[in-house]
């Protein structure tokens, strides 16, 4: 495939540049106990985690039997007054991760991160694990600015940036990190070191699916 011509990069924050699924399982679990419903296996938030706390929280409900999510606002209280605690909880980024970042930077590229994740928290673990200088952007879900899979984001990036949205490439772990990059028109990356598989990168029409981080720099 080769270099293209990419001046920017978009990266997801969950599974894909931090390992943060001890995190949201503590925080998930807790909530779930406090309210008397048994956790779930780290495991299971793989697939929970990805398109924001809501659909974390339903899923978890649904599974545990709250078909009409009648438990939802006492669960989503408990939830977020933990997560507050305790978002960088046992949280680190993936192996290889600092050293992509540090090259592309040295490369000139332009750096964000996008996440579903609340604006504060998303702030917060960024800056936790990578500093205040690393990252150019950083934007988390907040009031006015649709979730992903909208393409919304990284068209608010691109603008602030003044780089068009064709040369920037978009690098998640999830079917909704592909239809996010897709739909804005980027060269869209999966990594296969994060909450899903293979399959679902491919059947969400990744341009590139790298299983190490400095894969990456090759295409760049």
């Amino acid at each position: 495939m080769g270099h293209r011509n990419i001046k920017a990069v978009i990266f997801d924050l969950d599974g894909t540049l931090a390992d943060s699924l001890e995190s949201i399982a503590y925080c998930a679990n807790t909530a779930l106990e406090r309210l008397g419903y048994d956790g779930f296996d780290k495991e299971d938030y793989k697939q929970f985690a990805g398109d924001g706390a809501k659909k974390l929280l339903e899923r978890c409900l649904l599974r545990r039997g709250d078909t009409q999510l009648a438990r939802f606002s006492a669960f989503e209280k408990e939830y977020r007054e933990l997560f507050g605690k305790y978002c960088t909880y046992h949280v680190k980024p993936y192996d290889g991760i600092v050293s992509l970042l540090c090259e592309l930077k040295s490369r000139g590229i332009c750096l964000a991160v996008l996440s579903n994740k609340p604006h504060e928290r998303t702030m917060e673990v960024v800056q936790y694990l990578f500093g205040t200088e690393c990252f150019d952007l950083i934007v988390g879900q907040r009031e006015g600015l649709k979730r992903k899979p909208a393409p919304d984001g990284v068209y608010e990036i691109a603008e602030k940036m003044g780089i068009p949205v064709s040369q920037f490439a978009y690098v998640g772990d999830t079917n909704t990190d592909m239809q996010t990059g897709k739909g804005a028109g980027a060269f869209t990356v999966g990594v296969l070191w994060g909450f899903r598989d293979r399959q679902e990168l491919e059947e969400n029409h990744a341009d590139l699916i790298i299983g190490r981080p400095d894969e990456l720099l090759a295409h760049i």
